[in-house]
């Protein structure tokens, strides 16, 4: 079974969070810190500081789209207050 993860990372040059999704974690991070996201490689280096799991594409990509939304954004920073407070 094939599962897919929207993940959150934090860019350590300007705090900024960026949202995305992929198959493949460990692939799409290291993609990320080399470089190879047209996107984010003017903002490295990065932290992931959030993920989740999600057993379908459609899923993580409606997943995706709402952690995007202000209500969204707002979930995750309750959701990981006190990574963000110390």
């Amino acid at each position: 079974m094939k599962y897919f993860y929207v993940y959150i990372l934090q860019s350590e040059m300007d705090s900024n969070f960026y949202t995305g999704y992929t198959n493949n974690l460990e692939k799409r991070l290291l993609e990320h810190k080399n470089g190879k996201v047209n996107s984010t490689k003017n903002r490295r280096p990065f932290k992931l500081v959030y993920w989740e799991g999600c057993l379908n594409q459609q899923d993580a990509t409606e997943r995706e789209k709402y952690l995007k939304t202000a209500w969204g954004k707002r979930y995750i920073k309750n959701r990981i207050k006190r990574y963000l407070t110390g």
